[in-house]
């Protein structure tokens, strides 16, 4: 019976491909035509911003249940927490490990570029710096404190990713507790993960007018002319995250796993472009785990890295923090010191946690830190804020391939994937349903092992 069901599934998956094929080729389409009315038609192009606000909030309101479905599913199931703790414990080391590098890496670049040279600051310029550090994070303290929940449901809407994360992982402790009797709970939720990727997919269709919306507004606020004044810092960071992607990444992840990291990237095309039209990697999240559960990552794996990457993994934002404020001293006339550098970037790296794939959140970080460290560095915010958006986006694409290859190491390392498996998804050979979006590699073994629920 399962030979006859195999067949079945792999004829429905291509016409379902064919049609969310055309959905992204409209996305790159909606691109182009928001930068053509915002370079045309600024004015109009600004009052259609709230489009690709909108569009981000709908995804951003299936984040939590995704995240929390997982993770109760992945750790639920599991029979030694041990393996949930390992897996959490070097997920951590290793994203400490790779800020650093990234943090290096910005650190280069920057004071081998010396950008911000010539620029000068402004009365509104001064004014906006403030402004961003008004929105900057408040103490660790604050931080640590603010993971845990007023109540354990109100983490399930509170939009804080490391709330659901805390309670969805108590929950999955007690659950693999209770052993047998936990068994309905967690069918129970399984039903419900598939409801929640089912609506996921009816969103996306939304997806090319959310784009369109936000590069219009992007392009009719900042013009052509703020692109022109800031490309050295622009390319310089483009060129600087490319490098720490294909080259440290993609070292580590060949040597590590044998995995071209085209190959993981190609898998994930879609999801680069929905974060590229929406300039949030949050946009993507829920996306992230169901591709990498589909690529044969377990779900304790996935359910316990992705979420955690996309709080303390961002290598994307450590670069930018890096170079951003190499840019503002020099054009400031107040180059950083060595030790004020390293001494400020380690400040913000720690105090950028908890926010990412939030529209304009390293930024007020950034302001944040100078405020802390550098006050009379403030006002040089400004200089940047024409152009965060388009860095953001890059920020943006780095975190989200930075917490990519993070899962596909750490299912590695800790015998977590199904390497037969990740190697035929890579190679095109058993697609992605983008309609149900539920892995159906795992569920396969699972009603080898349990006819009788299915």
């Amino acid at each position: 019976m399962d030979t006859s069901t195999a067949p079945a599934t792999g004829k429905d998956r291509p016409t379902r491909r064919d049609r969310t094929h055309y959905l992204y080729l409209a996305v790159i389409g909606a691109v182009a035509a928001g930068i053509a009315v915002g370079l045309i038609a600024p004015s109009f192009a600004v009052e259609l911003k709230p489009l690709g606000q909108a569009f981000v909030a709908l995804i951003k309101m299936m984040i939590q249940p995704v995240i929390f479905c997982t993770i109760v599913l992945g750790v639920g199931s599991v029979r030694s927490a041990a393996r949930v703790g390992k897996v959490g414990g070097l997920a951590l080391l290793y994203f400490v490990v790779m800020s650093t590098v990234a943090l290096g890496i910005g650190l280069a670049v920057g004071n081998l570029l010396h950008p911000g040279s010539g620029l000068h600051i402004t009365e509104a310029t001064a004014s906006a710096g403030a402004a961003q550090a008004a929105d900057a994070h408040g103490s660790t303290t604050e931080l640590l404190l603010g993971i845990v929940p007023d109540s354990m449901l109100s983490a399930l809407t509170s939009g804080e990713v490391l709330q659901t994360l805390l309670i969805a992982l108590l929950i999955g402790f007690a659950l693999q507790a209770m052993g047998p009797g936990g068994e309905p709970v967690l069918r129970g939720v399984g039903h419900i993960q598939r409801l929640v990727f089912r609506v996921l997919s009816m969103i996306m269709w939304a997806a090319p007018i959310g784009a369109f919306g936000a590069i219009a507004g992007v392009v009719g606020e900042t013009g052509v002319d703020a692109l022109k004044s800031l490309a050295v810092l622009m390319i310089g960071f483009y060129v600087t995250c490319a490098l720490f992607v294909f080259v440290v990444l993609g070292t580590v992840l060949k040597l590590t796993t044998g995995v071209n990291i085209f190959a993981l990237l190609r898998y994930l095309g879609r999801e680069f472009l929905l974060i590229l039209s929406t300039s949030s990697s949050e946009s993507a999240l829920p996306r992230l785990i169901a591709k990498m559960e589909h690529a044969g990552v377990d779900k304790p794996t996935v359910g316990v890295v992705v979420p955690t990457g996309y709080s303390f993994n961002l290598d994307g934002t450590a670069i930018y923090l890096t170079m951003a404020s190499l840019f503002i001293a020099t054009a400031m006339g107040a180059p950083l010191s060595i030790g004020e550098q390293v001494s400020l970037l380690l400040f913000m790296m720690f105090a950028s946690k908890g926010a990412a794939g939030v529209t304009g959140a390293g930024m007020a970080t950034l302001a944040g830190g100078l405020s802390s460290h550098r006050p009379e560095l403030l006002d040089g915010v400004g200089l940047i804020v024409g152009i965060d958006r388009f860095m953001s986006e890059c920020r943006a694409l780095t975190n989200f391939a930075g917490n990519a290859v993070a899962t596909v190491l750490i299912g590695t390392w800790t015998g977590g994937i199904d390497r037969a498996q990740l190697d035929r998804v890579l190679a095109g050979d058993d697609p992605f349903d983008e309609t149900t979006m539920v892995d159906d590699h795992g569920p396969a073994v699972a009603a080898e092992q349990e006819p009788a629920p299915v």
